[in-house]
């Protein structure tokens, strides 16, 4: 399940993308927006700026705005980045791969071969859907 954090940070970065090539843009302006904590987006950008997805100008008129366009960041990006692995057990990971302490013989392993199976599903969907699949979507629901 995502977490909370991940969901949020989608949300703000669903707004930056909204405002892509527009300007900056406020934290305090996207919590109200989007029914984010603004303490809890503050901790949340500042993990997206270290991660280099977006970036800020302080003093009259900073906020913060995206480095990449909305169609390069995607849903894998940024669930890793909160939530780490897509897959669903350690040893079926792509970038956090542990061997099972259960597990005798990992070539055999029925399991592994279906979590992989699942893991390479869902990251593909979740590679695909970016920033930009969010705005398209969030526009065709407004009046």
């Amino acid at each position: 399940m995502m977490s909370k954090k991940c969901k949020y940070a989608l949300k703000a970065l669903t707004s930056l993308a909204q405002h892509y090539n527009k300007g900056l843009l406020q934290a305090g302006v996207m919590a109200e927006a989007d029914g984010i904590p603004k303490k809890f987006l503050d901790q949340i950008l500042l993990d997206l700026k270290r991660a280099k997805i977006v970036n800020s100008r302080q003093g009259i008129g900073g906020g913060y705005y995206l480095v990449k366009a909305p169609s390069e960041i995607s849903v894998a990006d940024v669930y890793r980045l909160f939530d780490g692995p897509i897959a669903l057990t350690p040893c079926a990971s792509l970038y956090f791969y542990e061997k099972c302490d259960d597990c005798k013989d990992e070539a055999t392993c029925y399991l592994r071969k279906e979590f992989i199976s699942i893991r390479e599903k869902t990251r593909s969907i979740m590679s695909e859907t970016t920033l930009q699949s969010f705005v398209d979507n969030k526009s065709r629901l407004l009046p």
